[in-house]
């Protein structure tokens, strides 16, 4: 089974993936992946990013890991391959992205985009565009320790991804937020 860490730049996905590893899990860092496996077909000069080949890089996630029991795809694009079966959701109040953002010494645009992204639901509107809704976690992490996120991903995996109804998606709205000068 392959499952989708995914979220927003700063909502923890790194912090939870080190756990799931040191838990004896296999993590794969879609960065890592698709930069050392060349799934790279330019750059977003505007952004400072690599644009990724998300077709290549599925079709490699199909054939190197599909057999796998449990693997996590760990990235803010890994719900974008169609080989997963599972995708969680990692959010976070706007108000605390901002300041995970800016630790990172994130200049002001980008941190803007990626709270307007937070705000409008982008990931998970892409998640759906893909993946049905029973096979989507959502995760709150505002004001939650690494700790308890990752608590929150064992429950769900113990529970064999059936729904709980404090993970299902549409729950967590910061609508309101984008009417805040960031």
């Amino acid at each position: 089974m392959i499952i989708s860490i995914t979220g927003t730049p700063g909502t923890g996905k790194t912090s939870i993936s080190k756990l799931l590893k040191e838990r004896g899990f296999e993590v794969i860092n879609f960065n890592k992946v698709a930069i050392e496996n060349n799934f790279l077909i330019g750059k977003d000069k505007k952004r400072d990013t690599f644009i990724v080949d998300i077709k290549k890089f599925n079709k490699y996630i199909k054939e190197n890991y599909s057999q796998k029991k449990i693997i996590f795809i760990e990235g803010h694009l890994s719900h974008l391959l169609k080989s997963v079966d599972k995708v969680i959701v990692l959010r976070c109040h706007p108000d605390e992205l901002k300041k995970n953002l800016s630790n990172r010494g994130w200049n002001k645009n980008k941190i803007k985009e990626n709270l307007e992204a937070e705000i409008l639901d982008v990931i998970l509107c892409e998640a759906l565009d893909l993946h049905t809704p029973r096979n989507i976690f959502e995760i709150d992490a505002t004001g939650k320790s690494i700790k308890d996120v990752f608590t929150s991903i064992i429950e769900i995996i113990e529970n064999k991804f059936r729904v709980i109804k404090k993970y299902n998606i549409g729950k967590i709205d910061w609508s309101e937020e984008i009417l805040k000068d960031f």
